[in-house]
């Protein structure tokens, strides 16, 4: 019989007794205790009296009259067999240990003491080793594998790894290998019957065991550490996973065996540098606090952190009613748990309602805004026009002309790299929004207007991490715009806890840029995704990998190169992520008229006057399409439009 059958064999008689009622196995173990525990009274006499005769029957009933109430004391007949571990050992200790006294008291009584010592001795030896092994025997045959099991090792052998694997032990669809650890203390040791392996096996163990799966078990180890490890993993073809951050347990948000796919932050391996804490609340401590664009990937986790740095008011504004709800209802929730004393405010509402946002800053007398509503995405707002100038300068400019009649203190915007140097709409929009704070900062207004910029956030709608993971679990393919492709990549918790830092630096006008450490190449965290989900690329020198690129060519007004500044003129702050740089920018004289102009064609819908105006306002935007592309495609669509009408006007005639 071949190893597989033999783990089929064994699966199914694990199996069989696992489908049984807890009721019927409580009885089962009962049972074989009353039968064990006399035969090792009589092994007991046959060792230290052979040529005397049995022992009493007095005293071979009495260890199962004492020893089951005994163990049922501590919990044997309670456990759950298969996670059973050292506590085991203990518990047994501790009631066969009472057994034997019992025993050895009865002996000494009845015999010798002599006899008395050396049969308590045999019987104690005896039962330990029968209550002991009986659990661990079933404990493996409920254990044992089968042949479709995920085979999997867990790398980290500390605390972590060992609750992770107990957790996991009853999991039927995993088999556990061993553990990988690389501290050499470690190495070669057994730990709740698992070895731990050095890394320098993981290759020929992968191979010998057939695993398909390697869970990092570090929560707390630094990042650039783990990167190493994940490096080191994206090799093999094996599936990579984590537990969930060591903060995430504490907090209870989740559990060891809540086993995730690799964070990608871990990929960029880039640390997160700690809060200086009299930065982080100096806006938001007992202050009333609006978040716009409340619902989305920055504001949500914006509102997040602000819940728990003491405001005394939290305002939600956000336009869609879905992404409100969702975002109250967690808030709320967080409230709730964490008792803290915090009243949440949703407002369904538009930036661009500039009465709608006064009336609500006023009313709920808002000291600090955090201006995160935004058209962010670079192909719908370059074939939006209109829709992004309305909504990513005028909005802007609504909310800070209401926060300057409602007497806000402070008026946070939250930018993008694509303002700088700008090739498309999106970013031309955000920088034109960067130009009107800094226009009404050099007025004598009492709110103070910062900006912050920063590049792609990983995991935010749109990003390409969530879209390249669904792609690889579809079979692929993965679609990358060009094989050379770079972007500054940060967290979402990374990014929001920088722009409440930095808005609490800003003496007006401010524009601060966040340092996103180095560039990643976008076909690079590709191929990582691709492996540490077990796969294999498939190109032209592996015709039989499992997931394909596809380059599908730049996108309308896409580069291939952020630029995280203007100029070579940034200053440290009292944050080292944190930079302050000096822009060229518009009085409010010279912007006025553009802003007039600017509105004049939103409202008549004229998209190339639009986009003229934001050529003449935002100096460095250099478009990727020119304006004659940019008629052409206007009046051919405008022409397919009239075409539509005249079909349908002839549809109609003929139907009438």
């Amino acid at each position: 019989m071949n190893d597989r059958s033999h783990e089929s064999n064994l699966h199914r008689l694990a199996q069989t007794i696992t489908s049984l009622p807890r009721s019927t196995k409580r009885m089962v173990m009962l049972l074989a205790d009353m039968v064990a525990l006399p035969l090792c009274v009589i092994i007991a006499a046959w060792i230290v009296t052979p040529n005397d005769g049995p022992w009493p029957i007095w005293m071979i009933v009495l260890p199962p009259v004492v020893g089951i109430p005994m163990l049922s004391l501590f919990g044997f007949y309670r456990a759950v067999v298969r996670f059973m571990g050292l506590e085991l050992i203990v518990a047994a200790f501790k009631s066969v240990t009472i057994i034997a006294l019992v025993l050895f008291s009865g002996i000494g009584f009845m015999e010798t003491w002599s006899v008395a010592y050396r049969g308590g001795a045999a019987f104690w030896l005896l039962a330990l080793v029968y209550v002991v092994g009986s659990r661990l025997l079933a404990r493996l045959l409920l254990r044992s594998p089968r042949s479709t099991d995920d085979r999997v090792l867990i790398y980290g052998a500390g605390d972590a790894g060992v609750h992770l694997a107990s957790a996991m032990a009853g999991r039927g669809e995993f088999t556990l290998i061993g553990f990988m650890d690389d501290n050499p203390t470690l190495q070669g040791a057994v730990i709740n019957g698992l070895e731990v392996y050095p890394p320098s096996k993981l290759r020929s163990l992968i191979t010998q065991f057939e695993v398909s799966r390697v869970l990092l078990a570090m929560p707390s180890i630094r990042r650039r550490r783990r990167q190493r490890i994940i490096n080191r993993l994206e090799k093999l073809a094996v599936h990579v996973q984590t537990m969930p951050d060591f903060n995430d347990l504490i907090s209870g948000k989740a559990r060891v065996d809540d086993i995730r796919d690799v964070d990608i932050a871990d990929l960029l391996g880039r640390e997160v540098v700690p809060p200086v804490s009299e930065l982080l609340d100096a806006c938001i401590k007992g202050k009333s606090v609006m978040v716009t664009g409340a619902g989305g990937s920055i504001g949500s986790n914006l509102c997040m952190q602000i819940a728990r740095l003491g405001p005394t008011r939290l305002i939600l504004l956000e336009i869609s009613e879905s992404a409100l709800y969702r975002v109250n209802q967690t808030l709320c929730a967080t409230v709730e748990r964490e008792s803290l004393d915090l009243q949440i405010i949703p407002v369904i509402g538009s930036v661009h309602h500039k009465k709608r946002v006064r009336e609500v800053l006023s009313d709920y007398g808002v000291n600090t805004v955090y201006h995160a509503a935004a058209y962010k995405h670079v192909p719908l707002v370059e074939h939006n026009i209109v829709e992004g100038i309305h909504n990513n300068i005028f909005g802007t400019l609504h909310v800070a002309e209401a926060a300057i009649e409602a007497g806000v203190d402070s008026f946070v915007l939250v930018s993008t790299d694509k303002a700088v140097k700008p090739t498309n709409v999106m970013g031309a929009t955000k920088r034109f929004a960067e130009l009107v704070l800094q226009g009404l900062s050099l007025g004598k207004d009492k709110t103070v207007f910062s900006i912050v910029r920063f590049g792609n956030v990983l995991e935010s709608s749109g990003s390409v991490v969530p879209l390249f993971r669904e792609q690889i679990r579809n079979g692929g393919p993965v679609t990358v715009t060009h094989p050379d492709i770079f972007r500054y990549f940060m967290t979402i918790p990374e990014a929001a806890s920088l722009v409440l830092q930095a808005g609490s630096m800003a003496k007006g006008g401010d524009v601060f840029v966040l340092d996103m450490g180095q560039p990643v190449r976008i076909s690079d965290l590709a191929e990582k995704m691709i492996r540490l989900m077990g796969l294999s690329v498939r190109d032209e020198d592996n015709l039989d990998g499992d997931v394909e690129i596809q380059y599908t060519g730049l996108r309308p007004a896409e580069k291939l190169y952020e630029e995280p500044l203007i100029g070579d003129n940034a200053m440290e702050t009292l944050h080292r992520r944190i930079l302050r740089t000096e822009e060229d920018a518009l009085t409010w004289d010279e912007l006025q008229p553009l802003l007039d102009r600017l509105w004049e064609a939103c409202q008549a819908l004229d998209s190339v006057q639009a986009r003229k105006l934001l050529l003449t306002g935002v100096v460095d935007y250099a478009p990727a399409a020119d304006l004659v592309d940019l008629e052409r495609q206007r009046n051919a669509l405008l022409a397919v439009g009239r075409r539509r009408q005249r079909d349908g006007a002839r549809v109609t005639a003929c139907c009438e």
